[in-house]
């Protein structure tokens, strides 16, 4: 209905019966390689956290040292497809309110299989400055020897992830792999036109609204990283809502997302990589007095793509006002089967050890793998 939809109008896409909002018309042409998911919930009370995404659990009788997100999870399991290049890379950049720019935290998996973040100066520290390969081989030889003497200090496995840490970090240095990874000038003006710029900094205390991270994690991937997440502006419009989507959030969206999509068909990764876009929550089907939207946990959505998936197909549907799920809900932590699933792991068999020791599953036994995705 008018007085729920708002200013704007669907447009058609090149899926017959599917239709989206009119200001993603580049992700409306290419519809045939997409899955919208319309019946998203778990959100647990509508708050701003990114954890429900990242894990599909609530933050309820978390085990010591919290319930760990998909990407340490994959790190943990599969480990590094490339020495040189880290298996879980977090391209979120920190942002005013955390939960904006958390990578996916490695809870009780620890630093060992937290996110790589190589935003920021930190870039520069990826190469060497002046050292031969040799004389960083004696370094860390020298640092062994030190770490041999605490190691039987350690107790909570601090040590060893802080060994994992060192042996990654003299891999990357001795490897121009990962920074070639995230250098895109060796793209094509083509290619990074087609994904855009978009805006670097900040916006207000949520993430930036940078096109380049989409191309950058694809890089990643073809690199070797097992896991990318990125972040993408600040969705959280309890006023001006129409105003801020159609004019910066909704083209830059549709333009970096699409590129990224089309991308990796076009390079025939589109069966290797799957890509997941959502948020933690939906936003109210009524407008409120200040022309915005209040969240709205009973109800989300996301969007799925490549992978190999059953694509050009809706998965869930709401009433007619978009306030309750009408067919298919979908929780987080079935999304979250379905790209383990891709990645070769059984959810209903792997298992985790928590710090105790208890084999912990990857996701609430409830929650299978989407069959509609084939």
């Amino acid at each position: 209905p008018a007085e729920i939809r708002g200013e704007f109008q669907p447009i058609p896409t090149n899926v017959a019966d599917i239709q989206i909002c009119e200001h993603l018309p580049r992700l409306a042409a290419i519809m045939d390689k997409l899955v919208p998911l319309r019946s998203v919930y778990g959100s647990p009370n509508g708050a701003h956290d990114s954890h429900i995404c990242y894990t599909g659990r609530a933050k309820v009788n978390e085990p010591k040292g919290g319930w760990p997100a998909f990407g340490p999870c994959v790190s943990k399991i599969l480990g590094p497809a490339n020495s040189a290049v880290p298996p879980f890379i977090g391209l979120s950049p920190d942002a005013g309110h955390p939960p904006y720019g958390s990578p996916g935290l490695p809870g009780f998996l620890g630093v060992a299989h937290a996110a790589f973040r190589p935003s920021g100066p930190a870039r520069d520290d990826m190469m060497l400055q002046g050292i031969s390969s040799d004389r960083l081989a004696d370094r860390k030889s020298l640092l062994t020897s030190f770490d041999q003497i605490r190691r039987d200090l350690d107790a909570n496995g601090s040590i060893a992830g802080l060994d994992s840490i060192t042996q990654q970090a003299f891999d990357i240095l001795t490897s121009s792999r990962l920074a070639d990874a995230l250098d895109i000038s060796k793209e094509s003006d083509a290619t990074r036109e087609r994904y855009g710029q978009g805006d670097p900094k900040n916006f207000g205390d949520g993430a930036p609204r940078n096109l380049e991270h989409f191309l950058m994690a694809r890089r990643l991937v073809e690199a070797g990283a097992r896991v990318v997440t990125l972040n993408f502006g600040r969705w959280d419009f309890h006023s001006n809502n129409f105003s801020g989507l159609k004019d910066t959030h909704l083209p830059q969206f549709d333009q970096g997302l699409s590129a990224l999509i089309e991308d990796l068909h076009a390079r025939g990764m589109d069966r290797d990589v799957a890509v997941v876009a959502w948020g933690e929550f939906g936003r109210t089907p009524r407008i409120n007095a200040d022309a915005g939207r209040d969240h709205w946990p009973q109800v989300g959505g996301g969007l799925v793509a490549c992978g190999g998936f059953r694509t050009g197909q809706v998965i869930g549907a709401t009433d007619r006002t978009g306030s309750a799920i009408a067919d298919r809900p979908v929780h987080f932590g079935e999304v979250l089967s379905s790209l383990y699933k891709f990645l070769g792991l059984d959810t209903q068999h792997v298992t985790i050890p928590d710090l105790n020791g208890r084999p912990t599953y990857l996701v609430d036994g409830e929650h299978f793998p989407l069959p509609e995705l084939g």
